[in-house]
């Protein structure tokens, strides 16, 4: 990314940015990224960058908002596609767990944003997107239940926290390991524990 397009739209140009800090993120501590690292990256100088965003947290709220409209978008997609609310669920599984192979940097993002202790508005964007999510989950959830495919005394909240809790767990341990790539390879076994744990009895 170098040498991006030398014509490119204001939005163009925003979202290369984006590209460039998540390519960052993901070989190097998010919060060691600067904008001068940003700018050659991408091949500008840091006021080229700045006439785009005036500070580095305005980058960074730009990532969130890019990231929660993509992942967001993908997982819906994939849960439209679906026939059942289980199918839905799984779909929505591999379809996160796809996007984040595609982008390794973005978990690097999101978990720094989340260990922040202060409440700067890259945070609150990421806890946003969570709630969204969680909402679009709690739905399939209740949708499951009552058409009788989960467990009658399934509580939505828990299920909910657990399928976005063990997408991390497979995201954390691929951190750990230094390489994505096994991501979708182990998604469906994990996933299948999870669908036992929700599923009605037979």
């Amino acid at each position: 990314m170098n040498e991006p397009p030398k014509h490119l739209s204001a939005d163009e140009r925003r979202v290369v940015t984006v590209e460039a800090v998540i390519e960052l993120a993901g070989e190097q501590n998010p919060r060691d990224i600067t904008t001068a690292a940003i700018a050659r990256r991408m091949g500008l100088t840091q006021g080229a960058l700045f006439r785009h965003f005036p500070t580095k947290e305005a980058v960074f709220q730009a990532v969130m908002a890019w990231v929660a409209e993509r992942l967001l978008a993908r997982v819906d997609r994939a849960a439209a596609a679906a026939g059942s609310p289980m199918a839905a669920l799984e779909a929505m599984f591999l379809a996160h767990v796809a996007f984040i192979e595609q982008h390794p940097g973005i978990p690097r993002m999101l978990f720094g944003e989340l260990q922040d202790p202060g409440d700067s508005l890259p945070k609150q964007m990421v806890e946003t997107m969570l709630r969204h999510y969680g909402e679009r989950l709690r739905r399939i959830l209740s949708d499951g239940r009552d058409r009788g495919d989960f467990r009658a005394a399934l509580d939505l909240d828990a299920a909910a926290t657990q399928f976005i809790g063990t997408i991390q767990g497979l995201v954390i341990r691929s951190l750990l390991a230094g390489d994505v790539r096994g991501l979708r390879k182990d998604a469906p076994a994990v996933f299948d524990i999870y669908r036992r744990g929700i599923e009605a009895e037979q």
